[in-house]
């Protein structure tokens, strides 16, 4: 009888899906770091439950010198599901040390089952920031869930009127297959290919005039086939983003993630120089 000895590396490899299946080590390390993450982010959840407060802003005094800027849109930052406004501390700050005067985040409430419903509270949201900041548009950041929900809110309901640019992170464009259980939950229905939210995004888009700009990475598990992250449609001017090494959670902290955000943001036109679904950015 003949015993075939199977190296450890190779059985791992195996084991794997045949996508990453050459990346053992990458998928353990990503994952060691998702785990790190989710660990901090459940200390850090509680601090973000309640609603963010948002006073009002104080003029500044007659005498004051006024210093010539420029002056940056609104930034809103979309969580995800069964999340909330927490998970964006460490991009609010760097989005802060950079410039960014006007930085909001929106909790919309974990028993939320519809996207429409959500996107409908997001436009609402944004008029009110519009009218307290004087500005007629926004920029808008949504993490998985939250990136959806925004770009229904773009594309379906007129908000393009408003969303100067879209930056999603990790979020099922074309629908995520991951956690077949987890369809109990109306909203993750919405989230599978073929729902009726999905098939509404792919409708035409005429004139659409938000720029869209989506990161996506080969190690996020919760995006099943990882290039759902991406937008595809032939009516939205659009730039994907590839980022290596890390995973789903490690997308709204990781501080090379926050730095492309940057970039994205203050390109007055992100896509007017790259067609359509073009690696414009780095990360």
């Amino acid at each position: 009888m003949t015993v075939t000895r199977i190296q450890p590396f190779r059985l791992c490899a195996a084991l794997l899906p045949a996508r990453l299946a050459g990346l053992p080590f990458a998928l353990l390390k990503a994952t060691a770091l998702e785990l790190a993450i989710l660990a901090g982010h459940l200390l850090l959840y509680p601090s973000g439950i309640v609603q963010e407060r948002r006073p009002a802003p104080q003029p500044p005094p007659p005498d004051a010198p006024r210093l010539p800027a420029r002056d940056k849109p609104p930034v809103l930052l979309l969580h995800g599901f069964i999340d909330n406004r927490s998970v964006f501390v460490l991009l609010r700050r760097s989005l802060a040390q950079h410039g960014r005067q006007h930085l909001e985040s929106l909790n919309y409430s974990p028993l939320t089952c519809d996207i429409r419903k959500a996107a409908e509270l997001l436009g609402r949201h944004v008029e009110e920031i519009c009218e307290r900041t004087g500005h007629e548009r926004v920029d808008i950041v949504g993490h998985s869930l939250g990136g959806l929900i925004a770009r229904y809110y773009a594309q379906r309901l007129g908000g393009d009127a408003r969303v100067r640019t879209l930056v999603t992170l990790g979020t099922p464009h074309t629908g995520t297959r991951v956690v077949p259980l987890a369809d109990a939950h109306p909203i993750v229905r919405q989230m599978r290919p073929g729902s009726d939210v999905i098939e509404e995004l792919r409708e035409p888009a005429p004139g659409c005039r938000t720029q869209f700009v989506s990161f996506w990475s080969e190690l996020d598990q919760v995006m099943d086939p990882v290039e759902t992250a991406c937008v595809d449609h032939p009516d939205l001017s659009a730039q994907n983003v590839r980022v290596s090494g890390i995973g789903h959670l490690a997308l709204p902290v990781h501080p090379a993630v926050a730095s492309a955000i940057r970039q994205a943001l203050d390109l007055a036109d992100p896509a007017a120089d790259t067609p359509a679904s073009t690696d414009g950015l780095t990360a």
